[in-house]
């Protein structure tokens, strides 16, 4: 039974949990809080009391269960194997079946199914965002803060809306001479909007390997945020439409440059629509060729090593928790790191530590959130080098924000960003040398 379906589904799960206390050594929330609550123990208890007609589900407890990341190191951390990403998802979704949505996530998710009216307002946004934000001269990003607080803070920095979508600068199809394969592209909302250099990496670097890139014009919002905020009903809505966008176009393979949207091809929709048999179908199919940028390049193509110019970087590379932790996706990245000309990787102490980002937790829990993230920006200043590396955008704003609020001069990447920096500088290497000019 899916965890979205009942709070039924998840007893199983309840079982497991023998309330050692492991999973306080490896939580986010429990380090800044020291509050049982804030933790999978704290919360397992409040889930059996409601299961046991104990407890009513309230305002104030709905707010307790969204005291959680969702990294998943409690998981990892369970001897008994617990999946209390299972447990929170389900409660989050039973708190929105009794107390309904909040109204600003409500129209917030409503909006991400209405998708023209949505492109419409962000596009709208990129015009006149200057209004609510002021824009920070950087080399390298284009970043603001809040000119006024509505509810978050100042100090939190947030990159601008690109003027125009990744979406709408290319064709449908990106075609190359003798394709090796056909790779559909699902964007999701960050490198769509906001980080539109991930996406124009992600297509340079596919397209350097020969591959057809597929960037399906109807495809939209992952629905993980409204999946992880009990919003089953959007988030079933959004998975169906990316369905029938990718399925109409059809691909040898499906890449993702994000760490949620991965998850959501890989398991999510599966489960969004297990009584669903035609969607359910068609879920399994993509989970079976959906693939992260970082995983495809190493273990499906595999990407080309000649072609690779110097990159001077000194690197450190921090792990999504729903990439390295939901995916098992941590080595592939680093290999790509280190094939790279110039480069050199700087490990963090806690490389896989929580930032504190995830989603709409940092806009509900802002205070925490950057109490979680003070940790990770501390770690990266330790290891000295000039660029942090990531699987995922959302991370990205999150990292970018703490080194800037610091004074770290540091520039925080996608991992596939410094790739398609190295194939540039090899292009440009090549073109040098045929005119006779040794590069530098």
């Amino acid at each position: 039974m899916s965890v979205y379906n009942s709070l039924d589904s998840i007893t199983d799960e309840l079982h497991k949990c023998m309330k050692c206390g492991n999973c306080m050594a490896v939580c986010p929330i429990y380090k800044e809080t020291r509050q049982e609550v804030g933790v999978a123990r704290g919360k397992i208890s409040l889930v059996e009391y409601l299961l046991a007609g104990e407890l009513d589900m309230t305002e104030g407890l709905a707010d307790r269960f969204s005291l959680c990341t969702t990294c998943m190191a409690c998981n990892t951390n369970c001897p008994c194997g617990v999946r209390f990403d299972k447990i929170i998802l389900a409660a989050r979704a039973e708190a929105v079946r009794k107390k309904g949505l909040h109204s600003v996530k409500k129209i917030a998710f409503t909006a991400l199914k209405m998708q023209r009216l949505f492109d419409l307002g962000m596009k709208t946004g990129s015009i006149f965002q200057g209004v609510a934000l002021k824009h920070l001269p950087h080399k390298s990003d284009r970043i603001a803060r809040m000119r006024f607080d509505v509810g978050i803070g100042t100090e939190k920095v947030f990159p601008m809306l690109a003027k125009k979508t990744l979406r709408s600068e290319f064709p449908e199809v990106i075609r190359v001479n003798n394709p090796k394969m056909r790779v559909a592209f699902f964007t999701g909302c960050m490198i769509n909007y906001f980080y539109t250099d991930i996406g124009k990496a992600v297509v340079e670097v596919l397209n350097e390997n020969d591959i057809e890139v597929v960037i399906p014009r109807g495809q939209g919002c992952c629905g993980i945020p409204a999946s992880v905020n009990g919003d089953v009903v959007s988030a079933r809505a959004l998975a169906k439409r990316n369905l029938r966008a990718f399925e109409k176009l059809g691909a040898d393979a499906l890449v993702v440059a994000c760490s949620s949207g991965g998850t959501a091809w890989k398991h999510v929709f599966t489960e969004l629509l297990e009584n669903d048999p035609e969607f359910k179908a068609l879920a399994d199919k993509w989970a079976a060729k959906s693939y992260d940028i970082s995983e495809f390049l190493i273990h499906k193509v595999p990407f080309k090593k000649e072609g690779l110019g110097r990159v001077q970087r000194k690197v450190t590379y921090h792990d999504p928790c729903h990439l390295n932790r939901g995916q098992g996706i941590s080595r592939e990245p680093r290999e790509i790191l280190n094939s790279i000309p110039g480069v050199e990787v700087i490990e963090m102490k806690e490389p896989g530590r929580c930032c504190g980002m995830a989603g709409s937790f940092s806009i509900v829990h802002p205070d925490l959130s950057v109490q979680i993230s003070d940790h990770k920006t501390a770690d990266i200043a330790l290891t000295h080098t000039d660029t942090v590396a990531t699987g995922c955008p959302a991370c990205r704003l999150q990292l970018k924000s703490g080194v800037e609020n610091a004074g770290i001069e540091e520039e925080v990447v996608h991992t596939i960003q410094i790739l398609a920096e190295s194939y540039r500088a090899g292009k440009k290497a090549n073109t040098l040398k045929k005119g006779g000019i040794t590069p530098n």
